[in-house]
């Protein structure tokens, strides 16, 4: 498996790098979620005035308050001065309890929903469609009229990520 590498570039950064790079962590999440909130109510109506049903929701994607491995007392901090502020609970409470799981959890959770409007709308195979079959449906919006089903090329006809029964 590739890596990306930085644990063993982050020590030789300059601190004013790091000082400058830190907020910006926050800044993508505030300019992005609210938008992406609405996109996913968007595209989630979408789905069901076309007759989407067991649609997983949003809390599916969020792990169990439970999972998290650290209570408050025994949370690893950060030996930097200026970063004092990670002995703070509601640091821990922010980052780890809500800033992690909740936006990773929305955004795969958009990237869910767009992979069924992508199989539904467009059954056609290509290099990366595999990695859509988290979006998996019964049928796609070609496979409804038997007329243009016959139009599609065997591999898209008959592929079970938009087509549950092969050759319906």
């Amino acid at each position: 498996m590739e890596r990306v590498r930085i644990g063993c570039n982050y020590e030789k950064r300059p601190f004013w790098k790091m000082l400058l790079g830190v907020p910006l962590i926050y800044l993508p999440i505030l300019t992005t979620v609210p938008f992406v909130i609405v996109g996913v109510l968007l595209v989630r109506t979408h789905l069901k005035y076309v007759g989407g049903m067991q649609i997983k929701s949003y809390g599916e994607f969020v792990p169990e308050w439970v999972s998290h491995r650290y209570r408050n007392s025994e949370q690893p901090t950060i030996n930097v001065p200026w970063y004092h502020v990670a002995h703070y609970r509601i640091f821990w409470v922010f980052n780890c309890k809500l800033y992690c799981p909740l936006s990773v959890a929305l955004f795969c959770y958009m990237s869910y929903l767009v992979k069924i409007v992508e199989n539904w709308w467009c059954p056609f195979t290509h290099g990366r469609k595999h990695e859509y079959r988290e979006g998996a449906i019964d049928h796609s919006f070609w496979h409804v009229d038997p007329a243009e089903t016959a139009k599609l090329h065997p591999d898209d006809r008959n592929n079970p990520l938009w087509n549950e029964k092969e050759g319906r």
